[in-house]
Formats: structure tokens, C-alpha cells, sequence
């Protein structure tokens, strides 16, 4: 069942990145109705910010098509510990990785670790971020601002890199960029910014990752339930949140998990350098 913006009581979360066991109701990151068909068996992937939210949907997913999955995070144990357990009982190994991706030799560690203890990678998804309201551009705080590009869009740069000697022909990557790259949102300058700038990341490696068989896609979901929205706005705006869009309701994680599952599949073969937009009806130009 969907969650419809009447039952998203006000709640705030302090730390920042939020934690999905905090949230109420919790997200849903996988639904009855999904039929697991082995699209993606026998295959690796490495999810950044693969602990709540989208990312653990998206690891649910892959986990039900057959891939064993590496999540990496922040500091967000608890909420690690909890998806490696649901990936776990897919059937799937799980291997979680904690540290902060602004640095690129943990990036690359990550990488490593991974091939090493699951024996390759096949599909990187880029999808850990982080957010700040921001009033104006007045408010904006140079060293915050560089935070959040690291985190955001740097870590992209260096996990692709990183993972390019492991990938090859039937590779994908697929990033997370936002609505907001294309609609911009006033209250958060520097994140709608970077989700920008992950838009054009995207379409320019994806042509030169072609020769070498590798696809890259991207996806823009629109006001998703996630340990994002508690932790960024004041517990009245998280209670009004989702309700803008033309579906009225603010989406599921799974609702933008299956975006990745056919992204990185057999399916979406003919497909690269593409945005899908899970995003509540909302109208944008490509």
C-alpha cells in the first residue's frame, strides 16, 4: 500500500543523513505485487547510499533478480545492518561499506573491496547525496557548498573511475539525479545545482563509454519518501510534502527502484545516455 500524504504526520530528524528507522510511517522499499523474472543473475552491483531509501530498494530489487549487491554509506549503521539482512534473505550475499565518499581513495577502496569479496562488478549505481534548505543565495555556505559537490557529484567522477577497469561489454552504470535538475528549486540551491551538473556527467561519459560496451543512464525521481525529507525540512513542510506533484502524493522507494532494475538489464539494451523521471506526473523537458 502507497503511502498518501494525510498519513506523513510532522517529524524532523537532526542528523543529517536521516535515518529510515526513525521515519513514520517507514518507506516501503519492495511491494507484493513485484515478480523477481532473473534479469539480473549472476550479477554484481555497488549502490552508493545503499542503506535507506532508494538505494535500499534498488538493493532489495537486485536481490530478488539474482545480483548480490555492495552497499556503501555513510555512518548509517543501523540502517546498513537492516538491508544487508533483507538482501541476505533473497538469498543474495551482501556487503556493506561504511565511510564517506568526498575522498577518492575511499571510493576506490570501495571498489576494490567489492570485486575482492564478490568477485566482480557489473553495475555501479550512483546514488548517495546529501541536501541543505537554503533561503537564498545569501545563506550559502562556501565550505557546506563544497560538501555537497564532493558528496554529490565528485564521488561520481571517482567511482566511475575507480570501476571502470572492473566493467565491461553488458556493464551499466546508472546515476541518480532529480526533478529539480530540471524544474530548479529555490530552497535548495546547491543540491538542484549538482543534480544538474549529474545530468550532464551523465550524457557525456555515457557516449564515451559506448565503445566499450558500457551503458549509462540516469534517473530523476521527483518527491520520494526517504530519511532525506525528515532531515532536511521542518516537520510542517514534511507533512505537506509530495502533495505539489499532479498524483497529489509523495512516491515509494520501490515506485523508483524498478527504474534501476530495467536500466540495468538486458531490457534497456538499446538505451544510454537516457533519463527516466518515476517523478508523480510531473512535465519536463528532456
Amino acid at each position: 500500500m502507497t503511502v498518501t500524504p494525510d498519513k506523513i504526520p510532522p517529524q524532523a530528524q537532526d542528523r543529517k543523513p536521516g535515518l529510515e528507522s526513525k521515519m513514520e510511517p517507514q518507506p516501503e522499499y519492495d511491494y507484493s505485487g513485484y515478480k523477481a523474472s532473473g534479469k539480473l543473475q549472476g550479477k554484481v552491483a555497488l549502490i552508493t547510499g545503499g542503506d535507506s531509501g532508494i538505494g535500499r530498494s534498488v538493493a532489495v530489487l537486485y536481490a530478488k533478480e539474482g545480483a548480490d549487491v555492495a552497499i556503501v554509506y555513510l555512518n548509517e549503521h543501523e540502517d546498513a545492518k537492516e538491508t544487508k539482512r533483507l538482501v541476505e534473505a533473497e538469498g543474495r550475499r551482501c556487503l556493506a561499506i561504511a565511510g564517506d565518499i568526498k575522498g577518492e581513495k575511499f571510493c576506490q577502496d570501495a571498489v576494490q573491496q567489492t570485486v575482492k569479496e564478490l568477485g566482480k562488478l557489473d553495475i555501479l549505481i550512483n546514488n548517495a547525496a546529501e541536501q541543505y534548505k537554503e533561503e537564498s543565495i545569501e545563506t550559502v555556505d562556501a565550505e557546506r557548498l563544497g560538501t555537497v559537490f564532493a558528496t554529490n557529484i565528485f564521488s561520481m567522477f571517482y567511482f566511475a573511475k575507480a570501476a571502470l577497469p572492473h566493467l565491461k561489454a553488458g556493464s551499466s552504470i546508472i546515476n541518480t539525479t532529480s526533478v529539480v535538475a530540471y524544474k530548479g528549486n529555490e530552497a535548495l540551491l546547491s543540491y538542484a545545482t549538482t543534480k544538474g551538473a549529474i545530468l550532464a556527467f551523465t550524457r557525456s561519459i555515457s557516449q564515451s563509454l559506448l565503445e566499450k560496451g558500457i551503458r549509462v543512464n540516469a534517473v530523476a525521481p521527483g518527491p520520494i519518501w526517504t530519511p532525506f525529507i525528515p532531515s532536511t525540512f521542518p516537520p510542517d513542510q514534511v507533512a505537506e510534502f509530495g502533495k505539489q506533484v499532479p498524483m497529489g502524493r509523495p512516491g515509494q522507494p520501490w515506485e523508483v527502484a524498478t527504474s534501476y532494475v530495467f536500466l540495468a538489464s538486458d531490457d534497456a539494451s538499446y538505451i544510454a545516455g537516457q533519463v527516466l523521471h518515476p517523478n508523480g506526473g510531473v512535465v519536463v523537458n528532456a
